[in-house]
């Protein structure tokens, strides 16, 4: 076994704990860390970014703990409770595989590609087949109906994953896939890390020694696939693309058109002899106008069902769509033209965005039309095969809760590639530019309200620019809980980012600024950093472009430096910290170059700079004192204030100032209990747990963990409570 005191178990240590700074626990394991190194060295260190530098701190810390006996024991403690991607191998992977389709026809040359390169003999190389061909083709039914038949194949699991690369603005990047693929794998949503990098390195740890099948639909390029990759043995993965990906080191697996005997047989399947044989005088048409498409073929159903519906329904005209999506927007456009008025309005408009899964309660205020009208207009969409149900994401609970309170429609849908394009087309003729413009700006004006509403209910107290702030800021909440908003915010994120790219193209720049203030919780407490980025980025950018050194400006630049500093981009991170800073003291916004100053000092804190980070704290607290009565921010001012107290107290314990910090974080948690802010005042007291146990109180610390618990359960702050599970392990093993 190795020795926890040697240089090759530290350097482990240290090397787990960074890369395990994803979530909270991590994030405080890592300032901890930094706060042992300066006790055990007697100086303060930098934090290791490289592996160099990690070996180089691990070499130094081993020989410090040499001779020191009670930090030895600290070290250890320390170690055995630290979380780190090792915690990883005890997920469980679960089938997920969406449900096969009942009538399955023919491809059986596909499939024994597949048998063969799932079957090879393990040679190193690893096991990768492409699935290709047109839109509506079948193949990702092709091989979801592989995976669910081969079943037996594959104990440890079967993950399925949508890439959603219709185009490179629709397709999901890596982070957002790996996280997915991860809450499959068993892994708990607060427990990855919000780099890609590092949930890479997690998905190939949880895989390794298992036989597993993953399929990844609707990929783009091969570039999105690549990360999504792993060289163990027993993993076979299947990507479905529209085309030949080049650069993907692939079994190619062509996919063509049903010959007419096997379309044929597909529609007796689907509607019976019987009806068939009923409609053999309009069956050439029918199968020449499908040609051989699976999808086409199953939107022809209402049509042979009722022949005289092929008469009074025009035909699609000459001027189709490119070769390959030809029988999908030839199915699209027959269906469209049996819609009632309402529901193709709501067809036509929906579709101007791309958005991930909408639902009934932004339908309707974007149309015009009551929830309960635009849930069944919906649903008549789907039966039609004009839009895809979605299926609820494991992350979020799928209600979504409107700005009104009310609970929205659960079912959410969204448009295939080709029939998105022909209502896009059919909204320009029949809607006009200024109709569709319209439509967008409404959906954006639901998604602002919502998004602003959830965000002052998901972090009470907490302060907003812009007008729907103000407005909403007097409103009743209408959420139960802290946990419920930021459930809500995490169940619409993907609109919401949508939502800002909308605003700047509209040139929209309050709603661009509003919806990216709106997404801090789920920055702060669900970890949707990666995800957030390009949103965040966007409001940077409208911002220099139409408001250069105004508040607002300040504001963007903040949110996106405190986005980069848990992705440990931290040299960007200043930069924006920086910028955001320089803008609102141009601006003469107090409250806000306060804000900024303090952001730096947390960056502080997580590069283990503490003497500079009290720097920053006690900074913001001179500016701060420059808000006068009646200026704009005095309001806030207790809260402000006891903030930076908090963090002045990190700042003691890891420059081992331990009574002085314990005095700063009561002083925090006073003000927090007292104005019944139960989220701070749990983490004063994880901090002030922290201290009593590098002080070495652990009976003294654990009343506190226990506390911190408690109020943190009520709030769904799940990242704060594994790192409160692995203080009280720490607890638990100084006292033992």
């Amino acid at each position: 076994m190795l020795d926890p005191l040697s240089v090759a178990a530290i350097t482990a240590v240290v090397g787990a704990v960074g890369a395990g700074m994803g979530n909270e626990a991590g994030k405080w394991a890592w300032e901890s860390l930094g706060g042992l190194c300066r006790r055990a060295l007697g100086r303060e260190v930098t934090a290791p970014t490289s592996g160099a530098e990690v070996a180089a701190v691990a070499e130094q810390i081993h020989q410090a703990l040499r001779t020191d006996p009670a930090l030895a024991r600290a070290w250890e403690d320390f170690a055995r409770a630290a979380p780190g991607p090792a915690s990883v191998g005890t997920a469980r992977a679960v089938p997920t595989l969406p449900p096969s389709i009942r009538f399955f026809t023919d491809r059986e040359g596909p499939m024994r590609v597949l048998r063969r390169e799932a079957g090879r003999k393990a040679d190193g190389r690893p096991r990768v087949a492409l699935v290709h061909g047109p839109e509506g083709i079948g193949t990702s039914e092709l091989a979801v109906h592989w995976g669910c038949r081969e079943a037996a194949r594959y104990p440890g699991g079967q993950l399925y994953a949508d890439l959603r690369g219709a185009s490179s603005g629709t397709a999901v990047g890596s982070a957002e896939v790996l996280r997915s693929l991860l809450r499959q794998l068993g892994m708990d949503q607060e427990e990855i890390p919000p780099g890609a990098a590092d949930r890479r390195e997690a998905f190939r740890r949880c895989l390794a020694g298992r036989r597993v099948l993953v399929v990844l639909d609707h990929a783009y390029s091969a570039a999105q696939v690549r990360p999504l990759l792993t060289s163990a043995p027993e993993v076979f993965t299947v990507v479905v693309a529209r085309h030949l990906l080049p650069g993907l080191d692939a079994v190619p697996v062509p996919v063509g058109p049903l010959s007419e005997s096997d379309a044929r047989r597909l529609l007796t399947r689907l509607v019976g002899k019987e009806t068939l044989a009923g409609a053999r005088a309009v069956l050439p048409r029918v199968l020449e106008r499908c040609g051989g498409s699976p999808f086409a073929l199953r939107a022809a159903v209402p049509d042979l069902s009722d022949p005289h519906r092929l008469e009074e329904v025009p035909t699609v005209p000459e001027s189709g769509p490119p070769t390959g999506s030809g029988p999908v927007r030839a199915a699209a456009e027959r269906a469209y033209r049996t819609l009632e008025p309402t529901a193709a309005r709501v067809y036509r408009l929906m579709a101007q965005r791309e958005w991930p899964a909408f639902a009934a309660p932004v339908v309707a205020h974007t149309v015009g039309m009551s929830e309960g009208e635009a849930a069944r207009h919906l649903g008549e969409l789907a039966d039609r095969r004009l839009l895809e149900p979605v299926e609820a994401d494991p992350d979020t609970d799928p209600v979504t809760t409107g700005p009104d309170g009310k609970d929205g429609e659960q079912a959410r849908y969204r448009y295939r590639p080709s029939i998105r394009g022909h209502a896009v087309e059919a909204a320009f003729h029949e809607d006009g530019i200024a109709g569709c413009s319209a439509a967008v700006a409404g959906s954006v004006r639901w998604y602002l309200d919502f998004a602003v509403r959830a965000r002052l209910a998901a972090l009470p107290g907490s302060w907003g620019l812009g007008p729907r702030f103000e407005a909403s800021a007097r409103d009743a909440s209408p959420y139960g809980s802290e946990g419920e908003a930021l459930t809500a915010l995490r169940a619409e994120r993907g609109n919401l980012i949508e939502a800002v790219h909308a605003a700047e193209e509209f040139g929209d720049a309050d709603s661009v600024y509003q919806l990216c203030q709106a997404l801090w919780p789920l920055q702060l407490k669900a970890g949707h950093h990666d995800e957030l980025l390009p949103a965040l980025r966007a409001g940077v950018r409208v911002a220099e472009a139409r408001h250069p050194g105004s508040r607002m400006a300040g504001r963007m630049h903040s949110l996106l430096g405190l986005d980069l500093m848990e992705l440990r981009r931290y040299e960007e991170a200043e930069a924006e910290l920086s910028a955001a800073a320089e803008a609102e003291k141009d601006a003469g916004h107090a409250r806000g170059h306060a804000s900024a100053v303090e952001s730096l000092g947390l960056l502080r804190l997580r590069q283990w700079r503490f003497r500079e980070a009290y720097g920053c704290f006690d900074e913001a607290s001179g500016i701060l004192a420059g808000i006068g009565p009646g200026d704009e921010g005095e309001r806030d001012l207790p809260r402000a204030h006891a903030l930076l107290e908090r963090h002045r107290g990190r700042a003691l314990r890891g420059l081992g100032r331990f009574t002085e910090a314990r005095e700063r974080l009561e002083n925090a948690l006073r003000y927090f209990c007292g104005c019944g802010d139960a989220y701070n005042a749990a983490r004063s007291l994880t901090d002030l747990a922290e201290v009593a146990l590098d002080a070495g109180d652990a009976s003294g610390a654990l009343p506190l963990i226990d506390r911190a618990t408690e109020m943190l359960d009520e709030e769904k702050a799940a990242y704060h409570l594994i790192h409160l599970r692995s203080l009280r392990a720490r607890c638990v093993n100084s006292l033992d």
